[in-house]
């Protein structure tokens, strides 16, 4: 059941990771002197925290423990 849940989390991460990737490809650089709180920096936060979190469950679900 856990395996399940994990799953479909990591397929919506999967989603919104790319989703991430082609808004901020997209994202004008026109707030470059506020970066960190302009829509831009926002995005970029997000992506990382996206990958760091795929990559997590992406080992957890390659664990053969469930």
């Amino acid at each position: 059941m856990l395996r399940i849940i994990l799953t479909i989390v990591f397929v919506l991460l999967c989603i919104a990771m790319t989703v991430i990737v082609l808004i901020s490809g997209a994202a004008e650089t026109y707030w470059g002197k506020n970066k960190g709180r302009s829509m831009e920096g926002k995005l970029e936060k997000f992506t990382k925290l996206a990958a760091v979190l795929i990559f997590v469950l992406a080992l957890v679900l390659n664990l053969k423990v469930f």
